[in-house]
């Protein structure tokens, strides 16, 4: 398997593999060991949370209905739940009776790593805390955190260099805490400075931390807008730079380019390089149309499953 996954990221995944004569992998071997895993992410259905159509602890469960069988949650929707240990128990004992992966929780609305005092980024810190301690708790790998600031959005590199500097100080102490709980910290292309690629993986690099990592989110380069104009950053160059330090993948149907242009994701594509990067954990599916949540994530799915069948047995 480390010869097959090598061999897909330095040789272009097709044509060499048949060249080479390697078999295609049984379905056994394909689902014991699969080279790219599939997640459903908790934001694909907020409108039915919101709505109270869908109760949060239900959610895993209507997942594995749909041969979705890892859940990544958003705290919004158990925000004062952290620290209550009863519902987390709740929590894990549905997912762990089902067979179900808890992946990780993304954590909005608890403070901007790049606030402006050194009192409000030490609180950012503290409010993430507890949400270590609450993905530890249910075997999640990883906590999902926004590379917000107070820097104002600008394109000149000073300003930007500001951004990450400010940012990678507050991160670097949230992973120093998270780092005795096994839980990684990593961060979505979500917005701002984020949603440059290049930006991003120098934040990474600067904090310099090994629970720091990305969280490439396909369809989230949308960095700024003045006026009617979209400044976007193109998905495919975004995703490429931050893949070196991913832990996980979010996958929106869409895609962006440098002109504020959004485009159909194309699979194939888009997969072949995220694989290059010898990534082959979880793929979170993002994305739920309003009046058709399931059924489009259902497609989604779907598609994904044809896309990973066609790689495996290329490769």
């Amino acid at each position: 398997m480390t010869n097959r996954r090598t061999f897909i990221k330095t040789a272009g995944l097709a044509s060499a593999a048949l060249g080479l004569g390697m078999p295609s992998l049984s379905f056994a071997e394909r689902k014991a060991d699969p080279i790219f895993k599939i997640s459903l992410a908790e934001w694909s259905l907020n409108r039915s949370l919101r709505a109270g159509k869908l109760d949060h602890l239900d959610f895993a469960l209507e997942a594995k209905k749909r041969n979705i069988d890892a859940v990544e949650y958003v705290n919004q929707f158990f925000m004062d739940k952290a620290q209550d240990k009863a519902y987390l128990q709740e929590m894990k004992t549905r997912t762990d009776g089902e067979g179900i992966t808890n992946v990780l929780i993304m954590i909005d609305s608890e403070g901007q790593l790049g606030a402006a005092k050194p009192e409000e980024r030490q609180q950012t810190v503290e409010n993430h805390k507890k949400w270590v301690e609450a993905a530890k708790f249910l075997g999640c790998h990883s906590i999902r955190v926004n590379a917000y600031t107070a820097v104002p959005f600008s394109q000149d590199p000073k300003i930007q260099q500001e951004a990450i500097d400010v940012c990678s100080s507050t991160l670097r102490r949230i992973c120093e805490f998270a780092d005795d709980f096994d839980i990684n910290v990593i961060i979505e292309n979500h917005g701002g400075y984020s949603s440059n690629g290049g930006w991003l993986a120098e934040l990474i690099k600067q904090t310099a931390h090994r629970r720091a990592g990305t969280l490439p989110d396909f369809g989230n380069f949308r960095m700024h807008t003045e006026g009617d104009k979209i400044l976007s950053y193109d998905s495919y160059r975004g995703v490429d730079e931050m893949m070196p330090f991913a832990k996980g993948v979010s996958l929106k149907p869409v895609v962006w380019d440098d002109n504020g242009n959004q485009h159909p994701l194309d699979y194939m594509r888009m997969m072949k390089l995220v694989l290059a990067h010898d990534y082959h954990g979880y793929v979170g599916i993002e994305h739920g149309e309003e009046g058709r949540e399931w059924e489009s994530i259902e497609e989604i799915r779907r598609d994904l499953d044809d896309v990973r069948r066609t790689l495996e047995n290329e490769a």
